[in-house]
């Protein structure tokens, strides 16, 4: 004879058969996260500083018009190359407090264009962004992502 278990068993089995899914995956999340997310901001930096080496970036009118004190011929592939180093300085942990720093550098620069270009930035009111504009706020996820990335750097690996 065999007896159905009690609804409130089969939830309890549930919630502990999830709690312990929910913890591995926690698990997992915690041990890939910050590498993926170097991995990605690195290869970000790279490619889109390869582009403006390449003089193909959708940027690069943005960046010198942003920078009219310095020849966009000069300026953006500087820019670019800038951005490389910072991409394989993430890339490579040894060096991610250098890759940091030249963000550090690197990322004021890139929320210009707010203040100096509010005709090319902004759709409407400062809320209503072009594409350009979020182009450009999107910096704000590599700042969180670069705070992450260097709260690592004194961690033994």
């Amino acid at each position: 004879m065999s007896r159905e278990r009690p609804p409130r068993a089969v939830a309890a089995d549930l919630v502990v058969r999830f709690d312990a899914l929910d913890a591995r995956i926690a698990e997992v999340m915690d041990r890939w996260g910050v590498p993926t997310l170097r991995a990605a901001v690195g290869i970000v930096f790279i490619w889109f500083g390869a582009l403006k080496i390449a003089g193909v970036s959708p940027a690069a009118d943005l960046v010198a018009s942003t920078v009219y004190v310095v020849s966009p011929e000069l300026f953006v592939p500087v820019l670019g190359a800038w951005e490389v180093l910072i991409g394989i300085c993430l890339l490579y942990r040894p060096l991610i407090r250098v890759g940091i720093l030249l963000l550090f550098f690197q990322l004021p620069g890139t929320f210009l264009p707010l203040v100096l270009l509010p005709d090319v930035v902004y759709a409407g009111a400062p809320y209503a962004l072009t594409v350009e504009g979020q182009y450009i706020v999107k910096n704000l996820v590599i700042i969180g992502a670069a705070l992450v990335i260097g709260s690592t750097v004194r961690r033994e690996d």
